[in-house]
């Protein structure tokens, strides 16, 4: 991002307490948020449930529990929607560099993508 963001900052008893960020900023930093928190307590629930009761692969799940589309997931790669899908078919063979720009780009470990 080339141009600056302006953030307002507000503050209660002389202390900053908030910050305004524009919408669009917000939901650009919103999944690595989400996903600093799930790094901080390990595999979430829901990413365990939908692999383990309903079968979804890890990449997919994780994508998922992200809330971030087939598309996002590759322009942060830069590779092809095509691909992603390719990624998050059961059974798919992905190599460990490829796990660890998946993991780069969903903001987890590597580790974090076994189930």
């Amino acid at each position: 991002m080339s141009t600056r963001t302006e953030y307002q900052t507000i503050e209660h008893g002389g202390q900053p307490a908030f910050v305004l960020v524009p919408w669009e900023e917000f939901n650009r930093i919103r999944p690595l948020l989400e996903a600093e928190s799930a790094r901080a307590t390990g595999i979430p629930q829901p990413v365990v449930e939908a692999h383990i009761l309903r079968d979804v692969p890890p990449i997919k799940a994780w994508r998922e529990h992200l809330g971030i589309t087939q598309e996002e997931l590759a322009s942060r790669m830069g590779i092809s929607q095509a691909a992603v899908a390719k990624l998050e078919r059961p059974n798919s063979r992905t190599r460990a560099a490829t796990l660890d720009k998946v993991a780069a780009a969903l903001g987890i470990n590597r580790a974090q993508l076994y189930l």
